[in-house]
């Protein structure tokens, strides 16, 4: 099972059977005592050195943390230091050089941890001033930042909530249609992006209602590609994938996350009205 978010594609050790709990270990499932396994507790494997040890999800959740806190400290310094002439290059450049890094470490058999962390802190420029925009053109209304952040988070817990209470299982049918719904999303995003360039304007990444129904659209694919990454996580943990392999999930959980807040917060700000 794949997951349509392409950065948790690209490791073998996130397909159940070929994760292993430490050098020379055989894959999950097949040898007694493994990490996560019946036979031997956590404890054993505590103070090992790094990367002797499977992932486990307490991993995912610290380098997840660390990764959105780069993007958000990243993102505060580029709202209150980027001049206002530098506005549209900051953006433009945060969005661009973020994607493009964003496709090397997706493509990437081996995850590194120095470049994601490059990756958070254009993600972040991106944001910061991407927000700081977005709350100009409401007359100065900061406070949707907060409830776009505010949703963003408890849209995240609900569908982990769902994931789990309902015990959601991503079939193959439904992981296919939410890769080609996002591929399709991603394409006119695309297309629409090239029109602009040309003097053409669509309205689908503007602030009217067509720009609302697509941000819409935005937040539901990222739901249900939250859905396949909950997933895809929780095989590799099942699999045994090597630590390292947490920087991975922590990389793909933060894309979904940070296109999930900006859906929100352009949702938020057209509902608000520019002035």
């Amino acid at each position: 099972m794949q997951s349509s978010n392409p950065v948790l594609n690209r490791s073998s050790a996130f397909a159940p059977g070929h994760g292993q709990a430490y050098p020379g270990a055989a894959p999950y499932g097949q040898q007694p005592g493994q990490y996560g396994g019946p036979g031997v507790p956590p404890q054993q494997y505590q103070g090992a050195p790094a990367g002797s040890r499977p992932m486990t999800l307490d991993d995912v959740i610290v380098k997840t943390a660390i990764t959105l806190g780069v993007v958000a400290v990243v993102g505060a310094i580029a709202w209150n230091r980027v001049p206002d002439h530098l506005v549209l290059p900051a953006f433009l450049g945060g969005a661009l050089l973020a994607f493009a890094i964003a496709m090397v470490l997706s493509f990437s058999r081996k995850i590194n941890p120095v470049l994601v962390m490059v990756y958070a802190a254009f993600e972040g420029v991106f944001l910061g001033v991407g927000s700081k925009v977005i709350v100009a053109w409401t007359g100065g209304d900061s406070a949707i930042v907060v409830q776009a952040i505010l949703a963003t988070l408890v849209t995240a817990g609900l569908t982990l909530g769902a994931y789990k209470y309902f015990a959601i299982k991503v079939t193959p049918k439904f992981q296919k249609m939410v890769i080609l719904a996002t591929m399709g999303f991603a394409g006119v995003l695309l297309v629409n992006f090239v029109l602009g360039l040309l003097g053409f304007s669509t309205g689908i990444s503007g602030m009217g209602p067509m720009g609302l129904l697509f941000a819409a659209l935005g937040v539901g694919l990222a739901v249900f590609n939250l859905i396949l990454d909950f997933d895809m996580v929780e095989q590799g943990v099942r699999a045994g994938a090597p630590q390292n392999e947490a920087w991975r999930a922590a990389f793909g959980l933060t894309v979904t996350l940070v296109w999930l807040y900006w859906n929100m917060l352009r949702i938020l700000a057209i509902l608000r009205g520019g002035d």
